[in-house]
């Protein structure tokens, strides 16, 4: 969009209904991506204004340009920096009619660096809810520049607000005052004292003021023995449509995108006499990769839809101020709380959602602790264990197993602010803004555009790693090419090379095929399932030939099958009802297990004991790559770098610590050695991730604002 005759900031304070007017502005003509040098989301639109293409950006959220270079302000430093540098032909300062002492500070900042700017009052429609009435005309006298009323949730006065775009850029564009000098704050804060006297001229009240539903909804919403029982309801609600409403569509995903991407390229190959190593690179590679993007995108896009309908509606702000407490313990916001909820359903889009936190560092530790949330896929090796093993408590030791992963989360974070990156926990100060329904409309292109950034952005990661994986999972240690998770190919060669690397926690050499679904595991954990099943029986030969309307059919069928599953268990998000054997074998039918996978696997695993130890592995090891990849694009190499080897080296203490304790009356003496070997091991590696830490914090300032200039 860089053909644009011009270019517009849009800028006001949260909750001032900013994004709500940018949407109605650019419809779905929108890109989303991130300012140079820091994770502060950057979105940009565009919409035709006297047959000029006009570029719309949508500015940080801020209640004022006075960043001051440090860590909790660096929302204003992105937006401070793009008034400055004189980048925009016009600003659109958004304020809130029913708050509009608050928005006006914003405007005398922006008034004394003399850029051209327009101000829309939005929402004029719950000021006049409230007895509030302000004077567009008087207003626009004092400020000396065009004020326009607009309801935007209604699209109300957007021709007014274009027809005044017009007027201010007709006028051409005026050098800013302090372009390329720091930002006067004393200058400023001088302006601060008028904001009362311009707000007393402008407003007047209707009525008396008098208590508004959303006050009266607080009563009970922030009640102090209330707040916590409806803030878990409320969560436990967001958890439940996200892992249960996402799932519900993943059959139909993966299986139109099976069909289309994996088995059309391999039957339209496989008929013009590929050979089998094309056929494995882009069927099983490149199509698998695409595969198993596809079936991110339901539980992602409910996770999305759920968190924008709660932002749009007020609660995400209440929740936070609720749970802040409890995080501040940890030197995080309130904020950082939903989306580690959000990990259990899946650790990718919890940490997308660590973008809602304003301080880089809050961002940062939030997403180091995410991949330890015992996300939905860990679930499915959970119930395969439990079948194999745990007869009696198969539901105990599931929910020791959440439980282990959010105290290693906790620990994490613990570390981290302690000796990485000490910081108090950042100023709690925040808006409740007014309860308020939102459109069919905005909230589809919330959760539309936050969806279309994650396939952009972890998408590419996925298919590379899965388009490796399966190769080498497809060729044979002869040099052969067939199919994946073959017990010949080059991949559980290596698995036998390295399956002696477990043995400490109960892997020996003849399971070589639980260190295959260790490789596979870190493409997507349910993986780990399929590749056991595969490995340890022989399946028999089929012949069937591809149907593609019967997989289309199955698609669609699958859709009223899991809504019905999921109605059945509402009451269940996690799916921690397994009790027995009978239970869980019943569960992971439909995944096609066998009950001869279950046998192989009682005879080849050290007993209850070694399966705890390997199911501790899978929860706390090297996230899936779709995890991976979204660390990597949020924030880089190294931090991607940092959460591997910690997580890594932890799953490895504890599986091993674990294994040794519940088997240390078989050999005591060599369980001490082990246990004592590992701690100090672990000692070791936590210092050594804490120097290196520090030394990319000091490297970067954590912060690197300077790379905006």
């Amino acid at each position: 969009m860089t053909n644009a005759a011009y270019t517009i900031g849009l800028i006001g304070n949260p909750n001032c209904g900013k994004t709500t007017l940018f949407n109605a502005l650019t419809g779905n003509r929108q890109r989303v991506g991130n300012w140079p040098g820091v994770t502060v989301e950057r979105k940009t639109g565009e919409f035709r204004l006297d047959d000029n293409k006009v570029e719309l950006v949508d500015l940080p959220g801020t209640y004022g340009l006075h960043g001051d270079g440090d860590a909790d302000s660096l929302d204003e430093q992105v937006a401070q920096q793009y008034i400055q540098q004189n980048q925009a032909d016009c600003i659109i300062n958004v304020i809130d009619a029913s708050s509009i002492e608050r928005g006006l500070f914003l405007t005398s900042q922006l008034r004394a660096l003399d850029v051209p700017l327009i101000i829309v009052l939005n929402m004029v429609d719950v000021a006049q809810s409230k007895g509030i009435k302000v004077s567009a005309s008087e207003l626009e006298a004092i400020l000396e520049c065009p004020v326009i009323e607009v309801i935007a949730s209604r699209n109300q006065g957007l021709q007014e607000l274009k027809s005044g775009l017009s007027s201010v850029l007709h006028q051409g564009k005026r050098p800013t005052e302090f372009a390329h000098e720091p930002l006067r704050i004393d200058d400023i804060v001088g302006h601060f004292s008028e904001v009362d006297t311009i707000a007393a001229k402008v407003k007047s009240l209707l009525h008396e003021p008098r208590r508004t539903l959303s006050e009266r909804i607080d009563d009970i919403i922030l009640n102090r023995f209330l707040s916590i029982p409806i803030f878990l309801l409320i969560m436990y609600l967001l958890f439940m449509f996200s892992i249960n409403m996402g799932t519900a569509f993943q059959d139909f995903f993966d299986i139109i995108g099976g069909t289309i991407f994996v088995d059309i390229p391999r039957s339209l190959l496989s008929e013009v006499g590929s050979p089998d190593w094309l056929t494995a690179f882009i069927a099983e590679g490149v199509g698998g990769g695409i595969q198993l993007v596809l079936t991110f995108v339901p539980v992602i896009g409910a996770m999305f839809l759920a968190l924008s309908f709660l932002e749009d509606v007020g609660y995400m702000a209440r929740a936070a101020f609720i749970v802040d407490r409890l995080m501040r313990s940890l030197g995080l916001p309130g904020k950082s709380f939903v989306p580690l909820i959000v990990g259990f359903g899946c650790n990718v889009p919890s940490i997308m959602a660590s973008r809602s936190l304003t301080r880089e560092s809050d961002r940062l530790i939030t997403s180091l602790m995410a991949p330890f949330m015992s996300c939905g896929a860990r679930l499915t090796v959970y119930t395969l264990f439990v079948a194999a093993f745990f007869s009696t408590n198969g539901q105990n030791i599931v929910f020791a197993l959440y439980i282990i992963g959010i105290l290693v989360a906790i620990f994490t974070a613990w570390i981290i602010r302690q000796f990485v990156m000490p910081a108090a926990a950042s100023t709690f100060v925040m808006e409740l803004p007014p309860y308020l329904m939102p459109t069919g409309r905005n909230l589809f292109m919330h959760t539309w555009t936050r969806l279309k950034g994650f396939v952009k952005r972890a998408g590419k990661a996925i298919v590379a790693v899965v388009i490796i994986l399966n190769v080498i999972g497809s060729i044979g240690i002869d040099g052969s090419i067939g199919a994946a998770n073959r017990a010949d190919s080059l991949l559980a060669a290596l698995a036998r090379t390295i399956t002696p690397l477990f043995a400490p926690f109960g892997i020996h050499a003849d399971n070589w095929p639980a260190t295959v679904g260790i490789i596979t595991g870190t493409f997507a954990k349910e993986v780990v399932v399929g590749t056991m099943n595969a490995l340890y029986t022989t399946p028999a030969p089929s012949n069937a030939s591809l149907d593609i309307l019967g997989n289309i059919k199955a698609a669609f069928l699958s859709i009223p099958a899991n809504v019905s599953d999921v109605l059945h268990n509402f009451a269940n998000p996690l799916g921690m009802h397994v009790r027995s054997t009978a239970d869980a074998v019943s569960s992971l039918s439909a995944e096609g297990v066998t009950n001869t996978t279950i046998s192989q696997m009682q005879l080849f695993f050290s007993g209850s004991a070694g399966a705890f130890a390997y199911m501790l592995f899978v929860l706390l090891y090297v996230p899936c790559v779709a995890t991976i990849g979204a660390m990597y694009k949020e924030h880089g190499a190294f931090w991607m770098s940092f959460s591997v080897l910690w997580s890594l080296t932890l799953a490895y203490t504890l599986a091993t610590v674990s294994y040794q304790a519940l088997t240390f009356a078989a050999h005591p003496a060599s369980s001490m050695s082990w246990i004592a070997g590992m701690v100090a091991l672990q000692i070791g590696v936590t210092l050594f991730v804490i120097s290196m830490g520090r030394r990319q914090v000091n490297k970067t300032g954590l912060i690197p604002i300077q790379q905006l200039d």
